[in-house]
């Protein structure tokens, strides 16, 4: 076991056959993206689950998931469209459930248009909160009751600290915040937000999860690390500062730059 930080990595179930090994052997942390659309969770998921804990026989890591995404905001302002996000919520905390994993990543609603007309309207900071709580609040229960964590996840944030304030708001073990890098990285890159490391910063003991990935600044790249332009000793010399040991998830589009990716941040004494 090395003494650097601990990488993991998010990948579905048709690479962790590949991975397997490498997974288990330092029993990494590890992520699951087979549960993130609609044609998933309305079917029968269970063979899914069934062929993850073959997989993962003599895994005693920390699971999670990647929870929907895709369509869904968890602000829309439509309470039927609204109810449809809770559904997805309460499919994905099933999931978790049935595969004992416990974290669950979901997205942040700020849009970057958000950030430039938050406070052109009174109330327009306090109705993103309020709509998310009535997506949220039904599942909260029954999230800590499944010990399952769901973590914010910047996408266009430019402010670092308004998804922060949106998790503390809901005074739960179960919704703390997690970072994507090359997201965070881009907001900089393209919006004139904070570099990479403030966005941990800023998080503190609330982040519980990072995505690392590697880009430009300009698009949601996700590269092998060291193939674009983040400054990986600023982030982990952040990281350092932490109590909350967030899981350090590598979520690369090209499954085969995890091992790599590694071994490039092992090169830099950062993590192995």
């Amino acid at each position: 076991m090395t003494s650097l930080p601990v990488l993991g990595a998010a990948m579905p179930l048709k690479a962790l056959e590949s991975h397997r090994d490498w997974i288990i052997e330092d029993q990494r942390d590890l992520e699951l993206q087979d549960f993130i659309t609609a044609d998933v969770l309305n079917g029968d998921w269970m063979p899914l689950v069934e062929q993850a804990r073959g997989l993962l026989d003599g895994y005693s890591g920390r699971l999670g998931i990647h929870g929907p995404f895709w369509g869904l905001s968890l602000a829309n302002p439509d309470p039927e469209l609204r109810a449809l996000v809770t559904r997805r919520m309460e499919q994905g905390l099933a999931v978790c459930e049935a595969l004992g994993a416990t974290q669950m990543v979901i997205h942040s609603p700020y849009s970057t248009w958000m950030h430039n007309n938050l406070d052109n309207l009174s109330h327009a900071r306090q109705e993103v909160v309020d709509l998310v709580h009535d997506t949220l609040d039904p599942v909260i229960a029954r999230a800590e009751a499944a010990n399952v964590t769901m973590v914010l996840e910047n996408i266009e944030d430019k402010d670092p600290d308004a998804r922060c304030d949106l998790a503390r708001s809901f005074d739960s073990s179960a919704v703390k915040v997690s970072i994507d890098t090359g997201h965070a990285h881009y907001a900089h890159g393209s919006t004139g937000a904070p570099p990479v490391d403030y966005y941990v910063h800023r998080a503190g003991d609330l982040l519980e999860h990072i995505h690392l990935q590697d880009a430009d600044g300009f698009a949601d790249r996700h590269w092998a690390i060291g193939k674009g332009t983040v400054n990986w000793p600023a982030v982990f010399a952040a990281l350092a500062q932490l109590d909350s040991k967030p899981r350090l998830i590598m979520e690369l589009r090209d499954k085969a730059g995890i091992r790599p990716s590694a071994e490039y941040l092992r090169g830099l004494s950062l993590a192995g």
